[in-house]
């Protein structure tokens, strides 16, 4: 047998094919370039982290505080080892939050366990005793951490009186477990900055379970986050508490009656775009006659209220109006006149009509939005549907019947809403992880 019908039965028992000697120099040239592209992929790998590492900042103190609270919290509250991420380092706050988050919590603990904050000692010095270009110094050293002592003491002191319980151990209950796995799930994912909601989430089931009365603390966690001022303050609404707003959904027609004459009305009460002719229409009281704007048929002085709509790229207002508020002529429609609404301005400009305005980031531009009416707790709050994430909540004290507005000046794309029983997709990867 020949020495090529030898290499030709070798190479096929082996599963390989021959290579002409071509093809070898090739793959060896290939093999050349390659290796060293890997190498130096792996150099700068390391480079960057070492880099990054060596330019991370010593911790101040509140940062520090967070990260020993992380712990105490998981001693007393079962099966919370979320916050495992935050005492380990994983999970660094920047200062400024965990600043806010300590003063926002003491001052929820004072009230719940009638704990004074006590004033730092420089407050009881007579004030020509005080040094106060030395104050200014030590503040601006400590970047605002002279004055958190306090603070931190009533958080402290609450933690350990709970740990010297018979029986310090805290069940937070499944819903809420549930809630923790999908906050740790989307924060792995990039989804949230930070594990704060977490750590806010066991708290209150830790305050929960202290009290005589029993709240749901998923619900009561939503409503605490809301009535925060700040625009980002829910990024990210976990599945069990956006399924509950949606329980809410409301099948809402428009009002023809109410419409500005500019505007067309689809047959099914559902659609709502600019003309480009008036119509002539009967007159009527609580018509629009300035303003592209219509309202439901059905106004609301009770309940929980959801209704979810697909917007325009261009212009467009959502929200609620009070039964008072004036709807004729060109007068602001903020909330000195009776509109609680969001609005697009020119394609960019995404605000909340306070007074002034509050102008919203740009990177929240949301193609459809869900608006939620509480009328008991005082709250309009407007999300972004497909991200399941918040946009802004109105917090006042509601007095007379609301009812919802909508707005638009396009042309061509319909402001349409959407029916009560359709809901959005869930954000899992595959099947859903929290049904």
């Amino acid at each position: 047998m020949s020495a090529s019908v030898l290499k030709l039965f070798y190479y096929r028992s082996r599963g390989h094919r021959p290579h002409s000697p071509a093809a070898s120099m090739m793959k060896g040239c290939l093999q050349f370039l390659i290796e060293p592209a890997k190498k130096l992929k792996i150099r700068l790998k390391e480079s960057r982290k070492r880099v990054k590492q060596e330019k991370k900042e010593p911790l101040v103190e509140s940062q520090l505080f967070i990260m020993e609270l992380g712990r105490e919290l998981n001693r007393i509250c079962q099966r919370s080892n979320i916050l495992s991420h935050i005492w380990t380092g994983e999970d660094i706050w920047p200062a400024s939050v965990c600043r806010d988050f300590i003063v926002d919590w003491a001052a929820i603990l004072e009230k719940r366990v009638q704990h004074k904050i006590m004033p730092s000692e420089y407050q009881y010095e007579k004030p020509e005793k005080r040094d106060w270009k030395g104050h200014l110094l030590c503040m601006l050293e400590s970047e605002g951490e002279y004055d958190m002592g306090p603070y931190r003491r009533v958080i402290m002191d609450w933690t350990r009186g709970i740990k010297s319980r018979a029986q310090p151990a805290v069940w937070p209950g499944e819903p809420v477990l549930m809630m923790l796995d999908d906050l740790e799930f989307q924060w792995k994912r990039g989804r949230l900055p930070n594990l704060l909601p977490a750590v806010e989430l066991i708290m209150l089931a830790v305050l929960n379970a202290d009290s005589p009365i029993k709240e749901d603390v998923t619900k009561q966690w939503l409503v605490k986050k809301q009535r925060s001022q700040r625009i980002d303050a829910v990024r990210y609404i976990p599945h069990g508490v956006w399924n509950w707003i949606c329980d809410a959904s409301e099948d809402i027609l428009l009002d023809s009656e109410s419409a500005n004459p500019n505007l067309l009305i689809s047959s099914d009460e559902k659609r709502l775009r600019c003309g480009l002719e008036r119509r002539i229409v009967p007159p009527c009281q609580g018509r629009f006659d300035g303003w592209w704007c219509a309202v439901g048929k059905e106004a609301y002085a009770s309940g929980r209220h959801y209704w979810e709509v697909e917007v325009g790229e261009r212009d467009w207002r959502l929200g609620v109006a009070k039964a008072s508020a004036v709807r004729q002529g060109f007068r602001s429609l903020n909330i000195d006149t009776g509109y609680l609404t969001i609005r697009l301005e020119r394609g960019t400009d995404l605000k909340a009509l306070t007074v002034p305005a509050t102008l919203l980031p740009q990177n929240l531009m949301p193609r459809k939005v869900g608006v939620y009416l509480d009328y008991e707790l005082g709250q309009l709050s407007f999300y972004d549907v497909e991200k399941r994430s918040h946009l802004y909540t109105y917090n006042e004290n509601f007095t007379e019947e609301l009812y919802p507005l909508f707005g638009t000046v396009e042309v061509v794309k319909d402001l349409v809403i959407r029916p009560a029983g359709i809901r959005q997709p869930c954000l899992c990867p595959g099947p859903c992880l929290w049904t």
